[in-house]
């Protein structure tokens, strides 16, 4: 079954109601060991592409990941990036921010992390908490220390959209492609891999008490989800609404859409001129000697 990367994407302007994106779908695997064998071609590729994109040294490439918890966000990035050289790729997790990033507007800290050109970037979760977490939990927008007249949530989320689509419209101009995926999970997916959280002691230091809390939000979490991708899917940085109910399907999907991004991609290795040939080969006439 061939992966059709468009099934999973949002169009620009497209109105995201989540209850009409499914959590599974009919895998694109038989068997463990197709799985195994497929993701390990697509594993293979990306990492002879990303030597490419380092060679050539024109783009630099942006995943973003964001999800509820247990969707599945860690593995999809062990498994699916497992073949990329660690040089040319570096992994950021955005946690609670601290005194000095809240000095700064809501977009400096994840900027500092952004990819040079030639270079992978990941974020696990990124700058688009401020507008999912803290749109959740308000009481985080109040410790942001915003000047007054600022902080009226009926201009701030739609504001805060604009500046992330600027945002990105600019990376894009310069040269950094984003890819943008949201690790669609159920909710009674998420309990079971709780469960399993607690029933494995293998397991345990994933779980944490404060998931149970978050769980609590989970419609509000939906509802600014939807907010989140109907605003800022555009055609050079589209949302891609992943099923994660099951976790290899998902990485399958994942990895198709780097690659085809990947694939669009204008790249080639340097051309050697004439003069640097001749040097070259006088320097192996010297190794031969």
């Amino acid at each position: 079954m061939k992966i059709k990367i468009r099934d999973y994407q949002i169009g620009e302007g497209e109105k995201v109601d989540l209850k009409k994106w499914p959590t599974q779908v009919k895998p694109v695997y038989s068997s463990k060991d197709q799985y195994q064998k497929l993701l390990g071609e697509q594993v293979e590729e990306l990492s002879r592409r990303q030597q490419l994109l380092y060679a050539s040294n024109r783009y630099a490439v942006l995943l973003i990941f964001q999800a509820m918890d247990a969707a599945g966000k860690d593995g999809a990035i062990r498994h699916v990036m497992s073949g990329v050289n660690p040089q040319g790729c570096q992994v950021f997790s955005f946690k609670h921010p601290s005194a000095a990033e809240l000095e700064h507007d809501f977009l400096w800290r994840t900027s500092q992390c952004l990819p040079e050109r030639g270079r992978i970037g990941i974020f696990n979760r990124s700058y688009y908490e401020e507008v999912l977490i803290v749109r959740v939990h308000p009481e985080i927008l109040r410790s942001q220390g915003l000047p007054d007249g600022l902080t009226d949530e009926e201009t701030l989320w739609q504001e805060r959209y604009h500046s992330i689509v600027d945002l990105e419209s600019h990376l894009h101009r310069n040269g950094t492609r984003i890819i943008k995926f949201f690790l669609h999970l159920s909710e009674e997916e998420q309990r079971k891999r709780f469960i399993d959280r607690i029933d494995d002691p293998e397991k345990n230091w994933k779980f944490s008490l404060a998931d149970i809390e978050e769980r609590k939000f989970w419609k509000q979490y939906m509802h600014a989800y939807e907010a989140c991708l109907s605003a800022t899917s555009t055609k050079i940085a589209p949302w891609y609404v992943v099923p994660a109910d099951d976790k290899e399907n998902a990485r399958l999907i994942i990895s198709r859409i780097i690659l085809d991004t990947f694939k669009a991609l204008e790249m080639s290795y340097p051309k050697t001129d004439e003069k640097r040939r001749q040097e070259l080969l006088s320097i192996r006439q010297h190794l031969m000697e």
